[in-house]
Order: structure tokens, then C-alpha cells, then sequence
């Protein structure tokens, strides 16, 4: 797959099938978008196409607006990957690319770099200034140029209509399950491993503190939860907190994961990928150090006990 970061030398033998969005969280409502590009592009010989942004419009075009984000560039990029595009092209957002209108944008980006045959995009994506480049904006101008258009409508699941605001709802409630199920890959994302207070290891639960690399990232709600790690080509087990820790009378935020294994030391400074598989609990605050290590041994257990559905 050939990745664009600038629209210089964009070279399309023929013709090609694309879609523009954001696409945050690649879910499969966006999925779906995706795959019918890319069998298309296969069945007409045409060059698959995604055109997407960086960062977020949101975190441009509302100055206040800090939206947490589902998915990093990084595994965007790889999902998209997997789903065997051609190309994409990383249009990067700015206050300046925002005011450039639909008309412009079709003619100067999409017309004179990509000579579609076809275009599929989602019911609700717009573009362009003042988002004017709108469904009914793409069909009215499909009709004066030698291309197709395609509207996709909503993937449902049950009466649940799978968008990006929904799954970042189920995460903000801890429905990571649930989430995971609608994006079409487990919710996770990288960090960092940090050095924390050393808690853990007092209490012979030693932890490792994580910071995401991306800095907009969604947490999930506060609570203890079954996680996975990737590190290294190697998968790891194990249990995170994500909260407070209350019975310690703390009250800045901590991400710290407990790993299945004897030795954590030399995970320090690594990038891993935490992967948020099941919500085991709220986080509590307890009578003292003890009782909740009690606690810990039976959600340890009961993490291991579910490790069985996943190896």
C-alpha cells in the first residue's frame, strides 16, 4: 500500500475507485465503504483509493474541542492495509484546507490527481468549506463528470446504527466488549511504559504505569479490566486500573497493567499495545492495603479464568 502525504508526483495508472472521510475508528460501517472500493477497483482493473485526514477536522474546526480519538494514524494506516488498498492519501487539515471549496477540492484534488471511475462515500460525510460538499453535492456533480457515485447507508446491528460517536460512548461507559464487536478489532491502542509510585510491586502486584502515544486517545471508564499486550512480536496477559487508586487517598489519574509474568523491569520505556478485552469492575476504595489485595488475587483469578476464551 502506497502512502500520501503530499500531492506532489500522485501517479494513478488508469483510473481508480476511491472514498474520502476520517474515518476514526475504521469501524465496520467504514469497513464496509472500504471493502466496496477495493472489489470494485479489483473487478475494473482500477487503482484502490482512500483519501483521509490528518489530524482530526474536529480538532481544527472547533477551537474548544478536544475529541477523544478511536483510532491513531498508525493503525488506521494498518487496518487499511490489511483490507488491501492501493493508495492513500493523508490530507493534512488545516484552518487554511478547510476554507477550500467543494467545487475546488473535486476539480483540483480529487478530478486532476485520481481521475475517478468511481466514488463511494458514507450518508453523512461532507466536505469542503462550510461541509457544503454534501451526499446530494457529490451525486449533482458526478452528473457533468465522467464518474460514478455511490452512497452508503448506515450498517445496523440489531436496531444499534454503528458510528464513531456511538462505540466512543460504549468505551466512555466501559462497554469495551461491546465496542470492540462494533469497531471489528479489539479497542486498544499504543503507549508508553512508564515508571510510577511502585505501589504494585509492594503489594506483590507489580505494575507497569502506561501514557498512550497518541496524545488525543479515548480511555475507556475508569475500572479495572482483562487486558491484552503486545510487545515486541510477543502477547502478554494480564489485568489494568484505570483510575485514582482511591484506597491510597490519590487523586491524579494512573494507567498501570499488571502482566501475567515474573519480570516487568524490562518493559520500561518500550512501546506496547494495550488491548481492552473485558470490564472485570468499577475501581473501589478499600478499607485498607490488604483488603484489596485480597481483591486483586480474586480478579487475577478471574482474569486467568478468561484467558481460556482468547489463547
Amino acid at each position: 500500500m502506497d502512502i500520501l502525504s503530499t500531492l506532489d508526483n500522485i501517479e494513478i495508472d488508469g483510473r481508480s475507485i476511491l472514498t474520502i472521510g476520517s474515518f476514526d475508528g475504521l469501524h465496520r460501517g467504514h469497513q464496509e465503504i472500504v471493502k466496496k472500493v477495493v472489489s470494485q477497483a479489483q473487478m475494473q482493473q482500477c487503482q484502490s483509493v482512500v483519501i483521509t485526514f490528518d489530524p482530526h477536522p474536529r480538532h481544527i474546526l472547533d477551537k474548544g474541542s478536544k475529541l477523544p480519538l478511536l483510532i491513531s494514524l498508525e493503525k488506521k494506516m494498518s487496518l487499511l492495509e490489511g483490507l488491501h488498498v492501493d493508495k492513500v492519501l493523508i490530507i493534512p487539515f488545516t484552518e487554511e484546507f478547510s476554507k477550500i471549496p467543494a467545487q475546488e477540492f473535486m476539480d483540483k484534488i480529487i478530478i486532476s490527481n485520481f481521475n475517478p471511475e468511481h466514488i463511494v462515500i458514507g450518508h453523512d460525510h461532507h466536505f469542503g468549506f462550510n461541509r457544503e460538499g454534501s451526499p446530494q453535492f457529490l451525486m449533482d456533480f458526478s452528473a457533468h463528470y465522467d464518474f460514478t457515485c455511490e452512497i452508503v447507508e448506515t450498517v445496523v446491528d440489531e436496531d444499534i446504527v454503528l458510528s464513531s460517536s456511538h462505540i466512543r460512548q460504549l468505551i466512555h461507559e466501559g462497554f469495551v466488549r461491546r465496542a470492540s464487536f462494533e469497531l471489528g478489532w479489539v479497542y486498544g491502542f499504543k503507549a508508553k511504559v512508564i515508571h510510577g509510585a511502585g505501589r504494585g510491586r509492594e503489594m506483590t502486584f507489580p505494575t507497569a504505569n502506561f501514557i498512550p502515544i497518541e496524545k488525543n486517545q479515548l480511555f475507556p471508564k475508569n475500572g479495572v479490566y482483562f487486558c491484552r499486550g503486545r510487545i515486541n512480536g510477543n502477547t502478554l496477559y494480564g489485568m489494568c486500573n484505570l483510575g485514582v487508586r482511591p484506597t491510597f487517598d490519590e487523586k491524579d489519574f494512573v494507567a498501570e497493567i499488571h502482566f501475567f509474568v515474573e519480570d516487568i523491569n524490562s518493559l520500561y520505556n518500550l512501546e506496547i499495545e494495550i488491548e481492552f478485552l473485558e470490564r472485570i469492575r468499577d475501581e473501589q476504595k478499600f478499607e485498607n492495603a490488604d483488603h484489596l489485595i485480597q481483591q486483586l488475587k480474586k480478579d487475577k483469578l478471574y482474569c486467568k479464568q478468561l484467558m481460556k476464551k482468547y489463547i
